[in-house]
């Protein structure tokens, strides 16, 4: 919270006018892990669309880099983060359907609002640690298949078969990936969700911000 210790405080209620939603060390993760996200995809695809470069090694460097961001991650979230928030709950499952239909038919009743995450952004989270998992876990199989400076390839570790299964996996993973790269790229660009994606930058919104799209029962700070 030390990110907070200069900014100004309401005179009348004593609150902060910011609410802190990504620490420091959270944001350097999102845009460390985005970096490495890019140069996977670039590598992985560019070669496909004809544009001839050595991108073996960056592919499996940043492979080993992602898969290092990931383990922080998990470890990050397990022991100092409220990893809770991230659940989907039957409220979400309520929200989700609240907003459907307000989408499909309208009706004037308000929707809810949630707590520090959505139910559309926690189904995104869940997704993207699967394909995050299954491009981790795959890829570090095929590391058997090159060599490095710290192992000597071994491609008979697994039978033709288990290794088409395993490419298989990853590439299915790395389009599945390509799509919700955009899908998150178009919902930080639109104009409701900018005070989200200010908050990856600079790690607060404002209190009024907090008041208008959030529910201080359900997300206490």
């Amino acid at each position: 919270m030390s990110e907070l210790s200069t900014e100004k405080r309401d005179t009348a209620t004593g609150e902060s006018s910011r609410v802190l939603r990504h620490a420091l060390v959270d944001r350097l993760y999102h845009w460390l892990m985005a970096i490495a996200v890019f140069v996977l995809m670039g590598t992985a695809f560019l070669p496909i669309l004809g544009v001839k470069f050595q991108w073996v090694e960056i592919h499996w460097i940043s492979g080993v880099l992602l898969t290092g961001l990931v383990v922080f991650h998990v470890v990050r979230a397990v022991f100092w983060l409220e990893w809770r928030s991230m659940l989907i709950w039957l409220t979400d499952a309520h929200d989700l359907w609240q907003d459907m239909r307000h989408t499909l038919i309208g009706g004037a009743t308000p929707l809810a609002r949630p707590g520090k995450y959505n139910a559309l952004q926690k189904l995104y989270h869940l997704g993207i640690a699967i394909l995050a998992i299954a491009v981790v876990v795959s890829g570090l199989l095929m590391l058997l298949k090159i060599d490095a400076p710290f192992w000597r390839r071994n491609p008979y570790w697994f039978s033709n078969d288990t290794w088409g299964i395993i490419y298989a996996v990853h590439g299915f993973a790395a389009m599945a990936m390509v799509t919700m790269v955009m899908i998150h790229i178009y919902f930080a660009l639109r104009p409701d969700e900018w005070y989200l994606t200010r908050s990856m930058f600079r790690g607060w919104i404002s209190r009024k911000e907090y008041s208008e799209h959030h529910d201080a029962e359900r997300w206490k700070t």
